[in-house]
């Protein structure tokens, strides 16, 4: 499995209800409400077979009110 961070910038008032649709896909590790330019910061465990633009468009991009995203990849655990 490869961790994957993607952050949620959601339409104004509509930030729990993106976290509750988030958490409704059941495929996070870790999600937190954020300071700053994006609402929400999610953990994913992306399957190593998978191709991740793919994965997460289908399992997530979907969700309403969200307005924009920002997937950072990672590559080794130090």
């Amino acid at each position: 499995m490869r961790p994957v961070f993607v952050q949620f910038r959601c339409s104004p008032g509509k930030t729990y209800e993106v976290a509750d649709a988030i958490y409704d896909r059941e495929i996070v590790s870790e999600l937190y409400s954020t300071s700053g330019d994006y609402d929400l910061l999610a953990k994913i465990y992306v399957p190593e077979d998978q191709d991740v633009g793919h994965y997460l468009s289908e399992k997530l991009f979907d969700i309403p009110h969200i307005v924009r995203t920002l997937t950072t990849m990672t590559f080794k655990a130090f």
